[in-house]
């Protein structure tokens, strides 16, 4: 897919000049803080009965949790823990922050500009906002390498592809992946004590919004394939399988590439396979892991209404990958 730099400044301007709902002016006080963080995590709607993929209700009450559930949070009034030296290199050390801030970068485009594109006012509004999100996610992680000097290479001039919905359904996908291994690393990172209380507590809302952001690619992406004609329809799931693939190849070269510069520079999307000892002094292996982070991804959309469509592709493979692990070691004879 090719790219082109001609609308790039067009979409930051949008991302500008859009305003959330509840945004803040004036430092929120605690108690509103605490008040956002349950709002953001529970969502029920009070609409009665079923609904009907790709209806009107559903389009209407899936923008209507993306915006009651936003968290007015502000990155400008964060204040970040002081560390320990030996903290310090532990935080610094972790193979993250490059492709990090950099997928926010590239992410806040694709999503705004998708949302640019749309006829529909309410699905156009909340994609729009989560691209509003995304933007905030990379002033965040942005703040906390320069609060804590972590060097990351140069941001790359972000680029917006010709295909609107190619970008919009990679960078979905990829995020549903990475939320769901994020999921069981943070809850990790939370248990191990390896970092200081208060700097995990700081990233707990950003991980609950990708959680409500792949809630949200998931019912976008169950409402449009409804819409579809049939012979659009077969054309779209060509299309989600061509991502699919896209997807994995990129991360082949990715895991190719891991450790190939000698400064440390190759940070890649590959954490999860190293992640765990990098945020706990305990060994975990690789399976509890994976039903870590199935328990995790449950518990963070357990919340929201059961008539939401949840992401389902990387908690059904996993789920797989561990029943036939446990036939495999029932199946393995036991040395005598």
């Amino acid at each position: 897919m090719s790219d082109t730099i001609v609308n790039t400044h067009a979409i930051e301007a949008l991302l500008a000049d859009f305003v959330p709902p509840k945004r803040a002016t004036e430092p929120v006080k605690f108690g509103t803080i605490e008040a956002a963080y349950r709002t953001s995590r529970q969502w029920q709607s009070n609409e009665p009965g079923a609904w009907r993929t790709g209806s009107e209700v559903h389009k209407r009450e899936v923008s209507k949790m993306f915006r009651e559930t936003f968290n007015p949070y502000q990155p400008s009034i964060i204040v970040w823990p002081e560390m320990s030296d030996q903290e310090l290199r532990r935080l610094r050390s972790l193979p993250i922050w490059d492709i990090a801030v950099h997928t926010e970068g590239r992410a806040r485009l694709h999503f705004a500009a998708y949302a640019n594109s749309l006829a529909d006012a309410e699905m156009r509004s909340a994609i729009l906002l989560n691209a509003w999100e995304e933007n905030r996610h990379k002033e965040v992680l942005t703040n906390l390498v320069r609060t804590y000097g972590i060097q990351i290479s140069d941001e790359p001039p972000y680029t917006q592809a010709r295909d609107l919905e190619w970008a919009y359904l990679v960078t979905g996908f990829s995020e549903c992946i990475d939320s769901f291994f994020a999921f069981g690393l943070f809850h990790l990172a939370q248990q191990s004590g390896f970092f200081p209380v208060e700097l995990v507590e700081t990233f707990e809302p950003v991980i609950q919004e990708e959680c409500r952001h792949i809630l949200l690619f998931a019912n976008w992406l169950a409402w449009h394939r409804a819409n579809l004609s049939w012979w659009r329809r077969l054309h779209f799931e060509g299309r989600v399988v061509a991502v699919w693939l896209h997807i994995f190849w990129l991360r082949i070269g990715i895991a190719r590439s891991m450790g190939s510069e000698k400064d440390g520079s190759a940070q890649n999307s590959n954490f999860t396979v190293t992640g765990a000892q990098s945020v706990s002094p305990v060994e975990v292996r690789f399976f509890d892991l994976m039903r870590l982070c199935l328990v995790e991804n449950d518990r963070r959309f357990a919340g929201y209404d059961g008539r939401l469509v949840r992401p389902k592709t990387i908690p059904m493979l996993v789920r797989f990958a561990l029943r036939v692990s446990g036939f495999w070691k029932r199946q393995k004879p036991q040395p005598t």
